[in-house]
């Protein structure tokens, strides 16, 4: 597998935030994993770590302004893949990019990946039967992006498959309600660029015209594009919460356990600092974590949520206003291929309650509901939650 990156891009609309570096070496903030400070890392690395997960074995990076930046901090890394080096001279714009690119390419398929978005597709799920294939995200209330249009195939059984098509034209940018958007990801099947000017965009020169055919597969996994200053705020909390999500995910996926047990606030969803999620539109889940419930569910015989609820019992929200939240919780869970078995939560102000985490009560609750529990594990997000895992005496992963 072979991957370009399209990292020469000015960042123009950037450079109030970031002035002295290349877009896709803007500094993603700091995480703590497993109790330890991690140092910001360029937005670069967590394209290159996806790649690396998804067993690309070449990696051309297409270069130019501020690349020595890149070189350098690429050199000093300790990726798995061979790298080479496509350099612009002078701004070739992404199609003129991509032709410098494939030369250094050493078959006819290539993936293509924009260096300001990060978009962690399955590209195992990509096919090459067409010239280009694109990467589409779902999206609602839209007015930054175009919308792709597409004809769905038909599956064997004759109904429309719907992750998967033909597209058949790309709108220009304007409010749209509900649609797919492209999400900078392509592969590419023997494609010849040669007849294009030396500067030309691939978006608007190639892509948008249909200059070939052109599929489409819709992945609706995690996406965050830099190009503008309020999305690059949210990277700096929404990536590093991603790479926390993975690596703790990963430690999951090499359990033993039969059942996993996991803390809601933090661990599914993001905290409020000082106060509760009190109804759903305060809800968010953790970036990422929806995508690592369907991996979950065909490992895990059984998940159950064990949350402490508190702020019920101050009176702060009521239980109809917790059982609405878990509703929905479940209803996105099961839409993403998921599931919960089970939501076992506590209410109780007083710490001494035997069923209030750290105790173990949620814990004996659980296995009386399910008696064939052989082995559990716990993840969550505080000391409190491994001193709950501590006390059932199972293990404990720390998001």
């Amino acid at each position: 597998m072979e991957a370009i990156v399209l990292a020469g891009g000015l960042g123009t609309r950037l450079r109030s935030a970031v002035s002295n570096l290349p877009k896709c070496m803007a500094p993603i903030g700091h995480t703590v994993i497993s109790s330890e400070v991690e140092k910001s890392r360029p937005f670069l690395s967590y394209i290159l770590d996806w790649l690396q997960d998804q067993g690309v074995e070449h990696v051309i990076l297409s270069v130019g302004y501020l690349r020595e930046h890149i070189i350098n901090w690429v050199s000093a890394q300790s990726y798995p893949f061979d790298i080479d080096y496509a350099v612009e001279e002078t701004p070739l714009g992404t199609g003129g990019g991509i032709r410098e690119a494939l030369k250094y390419c050493r078959g006819k398929q290539v993936f293509v990946v924009n260096g300001d978005t990060f978009f962690p597709v399955d590209l195992k799920a990509f096919t090459f039967d067409a010239p280009i294939t694109v990467a589409l995200k779902p999206m609602k209330d839209f007015d930054r992006y175009g919308a792709v249009e597409m004809r769905f195939l038909d599956s064997a059984f004759g109904s429309a498959r719907n992750d998967s098509g033909v597209i058949i034209g790309f709108r220009e940018k304007g409010y749209c309600s509900e649609g797919l958007i492209n999400g900078g990801v392509y592969a590419l099947n023997d494609l010849d660029l040669s007849g294009f000017a030396p500067k030309f965009s691939f978006e608007k020169e190639v892509l948008e015209p249909l200059k070939y055919k052109t599929y489409g597969i819709v992945q609706d996994c995690y996406f965050l594009d830099i190009g503008i200053p309020e999305d690059y705020e949210r990277a700096q909390t929404e990536l590093p919460e991603y790479r926390a999500v993975k690596a703790a995910s990963k430690k999951l996926m090499e359990s033993g356990a039969d059942t996993l047990l996991i803390d809601r606030d933090g661990t599914i969803n993001v905290r409020i600092p000082g106060d509760y999620v009190r109804t759903w539109a305060q809800f968010k889940f953790l970036s990422g974590i929806l995508e690592e419930f369907p991996k979950w569910a065909a490992k895990f015989k059984r998940i159950i949520v064990v949350t402490n609820q508190r702020g019920v019992g101050r009176g702060l929200m009521t239980d109809r206003d917790l059982a609405d939240i878990h509703s929905r919780m479940q209803q996105a869970i099961v839409k993403a291929g998921g599931g919960i078995d089970a939501i076992l939560t506590c209410t109780a102000t007083d710490d001494a309650d035997p069923r209030r985490k750290p105790n173990p009560g949620m814990y004996h609750e659980a296995r009386q509901l399910f008696p064939e529990m052989e082995s559990a594990i716990m993840l969550g997000d505080s000391r409190t939650d491994a001193a709950f895992a501590q006390n059932a005496g199972i293990d404990f992963i720390l998001l």
